[in-house]
């Protein structure tokens, strides 16, 4: 039967630890050649299991494509400057790139470039037509100046979840990726202050039709056999969906199952609760009589009790990237937590195999968000200036993206008092997310509760100094799957980090010695936890040194 991925081998098992074992490795932060590091028992195990091992998932075919080293090169089709816009900041640029972006997504998609200079923007650039490339001359050359904020273009936003807080905290971007009916959607929403759902399936998530209904399967299964598959076709993207009981084993199954989360008292997490069900997006590679493959191993596994589903899905934006340039805003003080006003860099949203590439966002309030996004790219991004409260966010169920080459930069100016700042966010059952060969001068390893699950953070440095957020109602910091793998603390702090303690069914693998201050967390779950630590205050010592790469070598 079509598996829909290379079978991973016992001969290519060897031959890519036999490559890793033989290379030798940099000394932290030293770029001098140490000797060859001992193989991780904990990676040996894994590549005997690699879809259904304990601690550590299956990221291999995290991002854009499967995380493709390059991005689609669609010709171009149109340049901004013909559209009338002026590269030297002195008109409104925003009338004329948005013209040249829609000119090109109506035609079918292609490159929409920006050549070098300085943009003024007074509005938001929206990308919502799939297979749609907004190019600049490189982050270094082509600048977009952004003058006006969220509140001022679109309207105040409040939370679904009442009170005052501004959901421009967490939400959308002055360059805004999103398909057009499901932007309009929001947007319309949020002008008549019907604080909408922002995810796949509509701003009431009552958006779906159901495709086929979905037997018992396993996680780490390519495949699963439909009630009926005369709907679904190969190359077809889908929704999984998986519904909780009363009993609440589909949260308890994503916490790693057992006496602590059986324990766990779910029903008054009303904000988690909301969350669910858990919506997976996912690509069919073939369908044979009443059996499905898929491109990616099922995240959880497929129980009756859950109602499992394949379902519609919002139209979705795909093929569509941003490229070479810098987002910057007027530089004004940071908002009050949760009163951001949206000085945003780039969302994703209702995004699928979409990416962003060189890209630098100044002085935002939020840099980088994938909202409801999944199998997107983020490489060689950065965030500078003034602070940010979520340089990067990952949330609403956004599931199997890559953020690679990323940077935060130290803040230019102080805090002001009563700001927050995160870091490397992913909350709300966000899951199978890999960050990658990262430099962090603030921040941490953030989760606003939300109860994500099954996400890696692997060779990074960080000074690790943000807070995470989220209340009570949105229940745990982890579910199971966790994984933090080579990272460098360089103020010795252990918070959000050091997860050996604190999250179910983790791997906190060759990080750096450090100590507990500031903000400390207790276990959401009591009992065994049954994480695991290995080469504690060794980062770089062990192979292999970047765990979403070695994950990719084992289909090679």
């Amino acid at each position: 039967m079509d598996t829909g991925h290379r079978a991973i081998t016992r001969r290519t098992l060897l031959g890519s630890a036999t490559a890793i074992a033989a290379v030798g490795i940099a000394g932290p932060g030293t770029g001098t050649a140490v000797a060859a590091a001992e193989t991780s028992p904990l990676w040996a195990e894994f590549r005997r299991t690699p879809y259904t091992h304990p601690q550590i998932p299956y990221v291999g075919r995290a991002g854009q494509r499967h995380g493709a080293a390059h991005f689609p090169r669609r010709p171009v089709m149109a340049n901004v400057l013909a559209y009338g816009a002026e590269r030297d900041g002195s008109a409104d640029a925003a009338p004329a790139i948005n013209r040249a972006v829609a000119a090109v997504g109506e035609r079918g998609g292609g490159t929409v470039l920006i050549p070098a200079g300085t943009y003024r923007i007074d509005d938001l650039i929206r990308i919502g037509h799939s297979n749609v490339v907004l190019r600049g001359a490189g982050s270094g050359r082509t600048k977009l100046y952004a003058t006006k904020n969220l509140t001022e273009l679109v309207g105040p936003y409040g939370s679904r979840y009442g009170g005052d807080k501004s959901s421009w905290s967490w939400a959308g971007g002055l360059i805004w990726l999103c398909p057009r009916d499901r932007w309009a959607q929001l947007t319309d929403a949020i002008k008549v202050k019907a604080w909408p759902f922002e995810g796949w399936t509509g701003n009431r998530r009552d958006q779906w039709r159901t495709l086929a209904t979905v037997r018992s399967a396993r996680r780490g299964d390519w495949s699963v056999t439909v009630s009926d598959a005369s709907a679904l076709r190969r190359g077809q993207l889908v929704l999984l969906r998986l519904a909780d009981d009363a009993g609440h084993t589909l949260l308890e199954h994503m916490a790693g199952g057992g006496a602590g989360p059986e324990a766990y008292v779910w029903d008054d997490k009303t904000k988690l609760t909301s969350y669910v069900p858990y919506e997976w997006p996912v690509r069919i590679t073939a369908v044979k009589r009443n059996t499905v493959t898929l491109e990616r191993p099922l995240p959880l596994d497929v129980r009756p009790e859950w109602d499992p589903r394949i379902t519609t899905l919002a139209t979705p934006l795909t093929g569509s990237g941003v490229e070479g340039l810098t987002l910057e805003a007027v530089e004004t003080p940071q908002s009050q937590h949760l009163l951001d006003k949206g000085y945003n860099g780039v969302t994703f949203q209702c995004a699928y195999d979409c990416w962003a590439d060189d890209i630098t966002v100044r002085h935002v309030d939020n840099g980088f968000g994938l909202v409801a996004a999944s199998a997107c790219t983020l490489r060689r991004t950065r965030v500078e200036g003034r602070g940010s409260h979520h340089p990067y966010s990952c949330r609403e169920g956004s599931h199997d993206n890559l953020i690679e080459d990323f940077g935060i930069a130290q803040r230019t100016t102080p805090a002001p008092a009563n700001t927050q700042l995160h870091g490397i966010n992913v909350e709300g059952l966000s899951s199978y997310n890999v960050w990658s060969r990262g430099q962090m001068e603030m921040g941490t390893f953030d989760t606003h509760r939300g109860m994500p699950f099954a996400n890696v953070r692997t060779e990074i440095t960080v000074n690790n100094n943000g807070r995470h957020g989220g209340d009570a109602s949105a229940g745990p910091l982890y579910g199971a799957r966790f994984t933090h793998w080579n990272v460098t603390v360089t103020n010795e702090r252990a918070g959000l980090v050091k997860i050996d303690t604190i999250a179910p069914y983790s791997a906190t693998v060759a990080i750096s010695t450090v100590r507990e201050f500031d903000q400390i967390d207790v276990p959401d779950f009591g009992g065994a936890l049954n994480s695991r630590l290995e080469a504690y205050g060794s980062p770089g010592a062990l192979h292999p040194r970047n765990l979403y790469e070695a994950q990719r070598e084992l289909e090679r």
